[in-house]
C-alpha cells in the first residue's frame, strides 16, 4: 500500500481533545510547524511560514497523548499524511491531517520523564474536555490486524 509517511517537528497548538468512540479511544490536536532559518542580511534567525496539521491519534496512543501533551509542548509526530479539499460557502479549502503512528516530546528543546501506563484493560481514560467545533471527522475505519497495538513483554528490571 502506498502511503505518505512524514515526520513533523513543531508545537502543540491546541489542547488535545479525547473521545471514547464506539471504535475505540480517539484524540486530536493541532500541530504548528514553523521552519527557522538564518537570515544573513539581518544577521538573525527568522521564522518562516507556519503550517498547521490536525493530528489524529487512536487507541492507546490517544489516551497517552491526551494525558501527556499540553499547548506549547514541542513534539515530534510521525504519521500518514492525508490532504483533504472541500468547498465551503463557495470557497475551496485544503487541510492536512496526520494519522499519527508515534508522538513524542522533542528532547532537543527540553526534558521529559517517561512513565508506562497501566495495562490497557485497566487503564483509566483521561477526563473528557470540551471540544472545539472542527469540521474534520476522525477516521473510524478499522486498522489492519497487523497494525493493532499488541502488548509487549514486560521490561527487565536490573537490580
Amino acid at each position: 500500500m502506498n502511503e505518505t509517511i512524514i515526520c513533523a517537528v513543531g508545537n502543540v497548538a491546541t489542547q488535545p481533545v479525547y473521545r471514547d468512540l464506539a471504535s475505540g479511544p480517539s484524540a486530536r490536536f493541532r500541530l504548528a510547524v514553523t521552519p527557522r532559518y538564518w537570515d544573513r542580511e539581518k544577521n538573525t534567525w527568522t521564522d518562516g511560514h507556519t503550517n498547521f496539521f490536525t493530528v489524529w491519534a487512536n487507541r492507546q496512543l490517544a489516551a497517552n497523548a491526551a494525558a501527556s501533551l499540553g499547548i506549547g509542548d514541542p513534539v515530534i509526530v510521525q504519521g500518514r499524511l492525508k490532504i483533504r479539499t472541500d468547498t465551503r460557502e463557495g470557497q475551496n479549502w485544503t487541510s492536512a491531517d496526520l494519522d499519527a503512528v508515534a508522538i513524542g516530546h522533542d528532547l532537543a528543546r527540553g526534558t521529559s520523564a517517561f512513565r508506562r501506563p497501566n495495562k490497557p484493560e485497566t487503564a483509566t481514560a483521561p477526563e473528557p474536555r470540551s471540544e472545539p467545533n472542527w469540521d474534520s471527522a476522525p477516521d473510524t475505519s478499522e486498522p489492519p490486524a497487523d497494525l493493532v497495538d499488541q502488548p509487549g513483554p514486560e521490561p527487565a528490571v536490573m537490580t
